[in-house]
Formats: C-alpha cells, structure tokens, sequence
C-alpha cells in the first residue's frame, strides 16, 4: 500500500520535521535569483528595494520570460531538496515515494496528463468561440518558442515538486504517524490550498477561489490514494498548469506569460470556480474509476495504515 511501504524505511517523526525544514529551506534559496533580479530592475529604474515588499512586483518588473524562469527555478530546487531529504534522511528509494508498483508507471503520467490537457484546449476553444470579446490575441513566435521551451522543461519539475511534497512525502509521513488514510488526505489537501492563499487569483476573486485549490488538492489526494500511487496525479498536474501556461495568461493570474492568448474579461468568483470541483473532478473520477477498476472506496480513502509485521528473529545459538 503506497502510505504504508514508507514503514519500510527511516520513519520518525522528528525526521519528517527536520525534512520538512530543509525542503522549505531549498525551496527558499531557489527564490533568492528573482528577489536579486527584481531588486536590481527597480534599482536601475530609480526604485527601492522596500517596492519588494509587494510580491506581484516581483514578476511585474521583469520580463514576461525571464519572471517565469527565474520564478520556476525555486521548485526546481526545491525538488532537488526533496531528494536529498528522502534519500539521506530518510533511506528511501524515490521509486517507493512515487508509487507502491514495482515501477513507475509512465502511461498512467501520460494518461492523467493527456486527460486534462484535451479537457482544457477543448474549454478554452469553446470559451474563445463563444466569447470572442473576452480574449485578446497576444501570439508572437519567439517569445512564445522560448516561452514553450521554459515550460515543457520547468513545468513539470514544479508541479511534481508540488506533488511529490503533498501527495508523496507528507501523505506518507502524516500517514505513518496518525496510521490512518483520512487525516492525511484532508491535511494535505487543507495545507495544499491554504499556500494559495496569496495567489494573485485569490485578491482579485476573493477567499471563495480557495474552494477551487483547496478542492484541487482532495481530488489529487484521492487519485492518489485510490491508484496506490502518484503517477495519476503527477501527469495532470504537469498538463494543468502546462496547458494554462501556453495557451491563456491574464493581469492578475499567477503565471503572465507569452501564451497564445490573453484573457481580458473580469473575473467572478462563481460557478467558474465551482465547475471544477463539483462538476469536472467528479466526472474525471469517474473515468479513471472505470478505466483503472478501482474498487474498495471506503477502506482506500479511510481504513487504518497497519506497519508490515515485524520479521520473525529465530534463536538458534542453543
């Protein structure tokens, strides 16, 4: 069972907290480039280093690009912290953090990311069709080209940065702690949406958009743990924000970008937040429920975490 291999190796609490630190800390560091790079644009431009304090500045004073890079750069390194967390610390192969197969299996990856990238091409086509009014056509061929490469490079090492921190790592250490299913699905899924608090979305649309990341976050979980692995997980995360990230950009989303087009509308914190998470995932569980025959609900989503027993020491020295 995927929460319940992590027995297998170093386990203590005091582990996950120390890990959990450094990761941040890795994390942390990789943010230091942007922070320099907007600190010495705004110094050129005849600004001050207290404009910081407002962290859309951050991504505003640069280019659109070179924002994006240096803002992807802190997950790379973030993930690289993770490595080094649950492979020195931990004594944990990445293979058993990732799923309970023997291997990874990489066409579920390109199943959950194939998925959610036709879904969204096919949402974003019918919306610029029906509200053609809405949408400003930004599309230049090198920037764009550069801003593909940056993407389908980066992209995917932020989001399993995301993925391997909240469905892998502290699912299995919540997990092996409280030796149930529930409580690590619902913390995580809380702390998940909770660091998208200060997303630029949130300000615009206000707390309801949470709904959106909090609920994001329980149907990642559920896949998760449903599937006894993170491959479901790791490519529909990869094709959400890859998909978003070339094909619509906006002034007050997170990631403003060279993409193809850019949405002018005014944002409403309504059903556009809501279809989602009571309509889409739902629907998306469905699919994957049937094509991967997932039985056994309740004891998957809530039953105990139980430690392999112990093996069995015989004494023969008499």
């Amino acid at each position: 069972m995927f929460i319940a291999q992590a027995f297998k190796f170093k386990h203590d609490y005091w582990r996950y907290l120390i890990g959990v630190f450094i990761i941040f800390t890795f994390s942390q560091l990789g943010s230091i480039p942007l922070i320099f790079a907007a600190w010495k644009k705004i110094e050129k431009d005849g600004g001050s280093f207290i404009d910081l304090e407002d962290s859309s500045i951050l991504m505003s004073v640069l280019e659109s690009n070179l924002s994006f890079f240096l803002m992807l750069l802190s997950f790379v390194i973030g993930m690289i912290g993770i490595y080094f967390v649950v492979k020195y610390l931990h004594n944990q192969p990445f293979k058993e953090l990732t799923t309970s197969r023997k291997k990874v299996d990489w066409n579920r990856i390109w199943f959950g990311f194939g998925l959610i990238f036709f879904i969204t091409l096919f949402l974003t086509i019918l919306d610029y069709n029906s509200n053609p009014e809405h949408f400003e056509v930004q599309f230049q061929l090198k920037p764009f080209i550069i801003l593909a490469i940056i993407a389908i490079i980066m992209i995917p090492i932020q989001t399993s940065f995301e993925e391997y921190l909240f469905r892998g790592y502290l699912m299995q250490g919540i997990g092996v702690l409280v030796k149930n299913k529930w409580a690590p699905l619902l913390i995580t899924s809380l702390i998940f949406g909770g660091l998208h608090f200060f997303n630029p979305e949130v300000e615009k649309m206000g707390n309801i958009v949470m709904v959106y990341y909090i609920g994001t976050g329980l149907f990642l979980g559920i896949i998760t743990l449903m599937d006894e692995g993170m491959e479901l997980a790791l490519g529909f995360h990869a094709g959400t924000n890859l998909t978003i990230s070339l094909l619509v950009t906006s002034d007050w989303t997170v990631f403003q970008t060279h993409s193809i087009l850019k949405d002018l509308s005014e944002p409403t914190a309504g059903f556009e937040v809501l279809t989602p998470v009571f309509i889409v995932y739902p629907i998306l569980l469905f699919i994957m429920a049937k094509k991967y025959k997932w039985t056994n609900w309740n004891e998957k989503l809530f039953g105990k975490v139980i430690p392999p027993p112990e093996p069995i020491v015989i004494d023969d020295t008499n």
